[in-house]
């Protein structure tokens, strides 16, 4: 398994350039940590942090963007979230709505096509509207996939592929024989994507936090110390420089 773990120390080491060769990772997947710090930091509370971050969303977006990724990923929202003080859940989960107001625009312009993961029947109903507006709205896009991961949990999901595929046994769907890793992929919420080739996650935690644990097997993962608030488009694009140096081997030589 490729695990190789530059830690970012310094902003000054920042080169925004990146060359848009054959090596730009075609799905990269960011945790976004560090809202919560970011504003204790400036103390301020903690749903500042959550606002200042839908910012840093777009600046990634347009980086990922720009650098031709093709699928870009970001956890806004896990399972493990709801434990959360409900005054802080439920401002987040208005954000959604007020990302959406400010950029959607830019979104079609740009030729971004809106879609999830995760169990998005248990958000709440005016999450969901404007989720849904947003999709219904870009899904005739066809370039960068902004794929927002929202209320989303690893083993939730995996748990929830093998009842379905049990399902599929007993009502003769499928047969126990011609389950494989393939099969399996296409059980999960990620059914038609491929894998992520680059993981991200800022604040400086180094963990995966329940976040596609079979879709990361063989991903390349970089950490930075920045705050999500402060992540933008020279920092992403540092990491996908750093990707462009690595030799992926997948257990080979």
């Amino acid at each position: 398994m490729s695990m190789k773990i530059p830690f970012i120390k310094s902003k000054q080491q920042r080169n925004p350039m990146v060359s848009f060769s054959d090596n730009v990772p075609n799905h990269v997947a960011i945790i976004m940590d560090g809202n919560g710090r970011w504003a204790e930091q400036r103390g301020l509370p903690r749903v500042a942090g959550h606002k200042e971050g839908v910012k840093a969303v777009m600046k990634v977006v347009r980086a990922a963007n720009q650098s031709k990724v093709k699928i870009l990923t970001l956890y806004a929202f896990s399972t493990e979230n709801w434990n959360r003080p409900k005054s802080e859940i439920d401002f987040i989960m208005k954000l959604p709505k007020e990302f959406l107001h400010v950029y959607l625009p830019e979104l079609m312009e740009n030729n971004v096509r809106v879609e999830t993961i995760g169990d998005f029947d248990a958000l709440p109903a005016h999450t969901q509207k404007a989720v849904q507006y947003a999709k219904n709205k870009t899904k005739d896009n066809d370039g960068l996939l902004l794929n927002f991961a929202l209320n989303y949990g690893s083993r939730y999901e995996i748990m929830q592929a093998i009842k379905q595929i049990m399902d599929d046994i007993y009502g003769n769907k499928v047969t126990l024989d011609s389950l494989n890793e393939e099969m399996f992929s296409k059980y999960l919420y990620t059914d038609g994507l491929s894998d992520p080739d680059l993981l991200i996650r800022t604040s400086g935690e180094k963990r995966l936090s329940n976040f596609l644990l079979w879709q990361l097997a063989y991903s390349e993962f970089w950490f930075t110390d920045v705050l999500w608030p402060d992540m933008d488009e020279n920092i992403f694009n540092e990491a996908i420089q750093d990707y462009q140096k690595r030799k992926r081997r997948y257990g080979g030589i």
